[in-house]
């Protein structure tokens, strides 16, 4: 794959995978109307790296206090994660319902449901869902007060992103606000839980790669540029998007969301082959 075709999609794929907007939807749309193949093995692998790379470094503390905590081997220093102990297996809980979506519809999200039509409709009705969470909840809870029904329903919905177009972020931030979280703390849990799915895309996509003759294959500049940029776009799209969230609504995604999807939708039925 050409050195500028990498970066231009690695910066999309980081632009795009912490923001509700499906970087799934925006990576094919960009291929497939600019004519790019994408589908190497090789650059799936350092995109899925890159990004797990970003969520793990800007979260790198926060882990490290989750985990310590969850397994009592000591004490918050965050004052929202301390009052949360319970906040590691809160995650182990709401990781499982995307595992076993990943397991039973893995085939058709990379097959029948990857095309424009799936990704405009997706793009349009999590729009929709997003502007109810918006107008509905509270946004009143914190970090802190996240709760088994909390980590069951915002894990459930992450297992409806294995549909490509909805978005990890937009759904889970979406459940969320549903539950009343503030819009910053839906973000934070939504990157939180998204970790661990992320690890498992990258972990699966070089066991394929190991499949299909070795990893030793993908050490090249190419590899290296993806995983790079799509990190570096990755952490500063977080860093921006949580501090956004701080003072501004989602509103201006869900429209970006609808106006897309409509469009994505337009332009899919034009170039139908007669």
């Amino acid at each position: 794959m050409p050195l500028m075709q990498v970066i231009v999609l690695a910066i999309v794929q980081g632009l795009t995978e912490f923001l509700p907007v499906s970087s799934t939807a925006h990576l094919y749309l960009t291929s497939w109307l600019l004519g790019w193949n994408t589908e190497a093995l090789d650059f799936d692998i350092s995109l899925h790296i890159g990004t797990l790379f970003a969520v793990l470094i800007y979260f790198f503390s926060d882990w490290v206090q989750i985990v310590a905590q969850g397994l009592r081997l000591g004490k918050a220093q965050d004052e929202e994660l301390r009052q949360n102990p319970k906040l590691f297996w809160l995650l182990v809980i709401g990781t499982i319902p995307v595992g076993i979506a990943g397991l039973l519809f893995d085939k058709q999200a990379e097959g029948p449901w990857r095309n424009p039509i799936v990704m405009g409709a997706m793009l349009v009705l999590v729009g929709v869902l997003m502007w109810f969470g918006e107008s509905a909840g509270l946004r009143a809870r914190s970090l802190a007060s996240v709760h088994e029904t909390d980590a069951v329903s915002i894990g459930l919905a992450q297992a409806l992103a294995v549909v490509p177009g909805v978005s990890r972020s937009g759904i889970t931030i979406t459940a969320g606000l549903f539950r009343n979280l503030t819009r910053e703390a839906a973000a934070r849990y939504s990157f939180l839980l998204s970790t661990p799915a992320i690890g498992a895309a990258a972990a699966k996509a070089l066991y394929d790669m190991h499949k299909h003759g070795g990893l030793h294959a993908i050490l090249n500049t190419s590899f290296i540029v993806g995983v790079l940029v799509s990190a570096a776009t990755g952490c500063v799209v977080i860093a921006w998007f949580l501090n956004y969230l701080r003072r501004s609504s989602l509103r201006p995604f869900v429209y970006y969301r609808i106006i897309f999807g409509i469009i994505v939708l337009a332009l899919a039925f034009i170039r139908r082959p007669a």
